[in-house]
């Protein structure tokens, strides 16, 4: 039972490979459509010489017919005419046979050539059913390679896209994606880090400065001049 397995399993690794290697589905199938127009054109010719053959024993046949009919009719009107008297009996009866051998032979032929006309018709009839099943088979395959043109465009869009797809990892460019959107958010996060310690960070002279600051003192020095100026004492202001 095992060897068997095994015999099966090598001719079904022969047939995997053999499939393998076949060529291109379109070249292969277009391939097919011609050797089956070749085949019709045979097929035609052929047809064409066969009726040719049965066109001329129909035309023997009714040569042939027309001949036996003819002997026939001499050997009545040898008869008649001796039974006129027109004819020696003896002569009469010799030519009314060589007539009637005559006709026999034409009847001969003439049947030949009817028998070799129904078969040559018979011939006609097969390689014109032969011909329209290869005609349908022609349209029919012509269909299939348009599908299957259409088909091996969708099946090549699809493997190019999948296959791009499959290699984006393994090129880093998803990896490269996700470094870049850290370092992205990183540096959001820094730049947000620096603007909150600008508006909290005051430096040493700010804080001086906003400790010293004399404007209400000078702006008070300042009403005083102007009113010893005019003469007007501090108690009548």
């Amino acid at each position: 039972m095992n060897i068997f397995k095994r015999i099966f399993k090598i001719g079904e690794a022969q047939a995997n490979k053999a499939v393998d290697n076949l060529e291109d589905p379109i070249t292969m199938t277009e391939q097919g459509i011609r050797d089956m127009k070749a085949d019709l054109n045979k097929s035609v010719e052929a047809m064409a010489q066969v009726k040719a053959l049965a066109i001329r024993s129909k035309n023997e046949r009714d040569e042939h017919v027309a001949k036996a009919k003819d002997y026939e009719s001499k050997a009545m009107l040898i008869l008649k005419k001796a039974h006129s008297g027109d004819m020696e009996v003896e002569a009469a009866d010799r030519l009314t046979k060589e007539a009637l051998a005559k006709k026999e032979e034409a009847q001969q032929h003439a049947n030949r050539a009817s028998a070799d006309t129904e078969k040559f018709d018979k011939n006609v009839a097969q390689l014109k059913e032969t011909i329209e099943t290869i005609k349908g088979n022609i349209t029919n395959w012509e269909n299939e390679l348009k599908t299957l043109k259409a088909r091996v465009k969708v099946s090549d869009a699809t493997k190019n896209v999948n296959k791009q797809m499959a290699e984006l990892d393994s090129t880093g460019t998803v990896s490269m994606l996700e470094r870049m959107k850290e370092k992205v958010a990183q540096d959001e996060a820094l730049a947000e880090a620096y603007g909150d310690l600008a508006k909290t960070t005051k430096s040493v002279d700010d804080e001086i400065d906003a400790a010293a600051d004399m404007s209400e003192s000078k702006l008070d020095d300042d009403l005083a001049k102007l009113k010893e100026q005019l003469g007007i004492k501090k108690d009548e202001a």
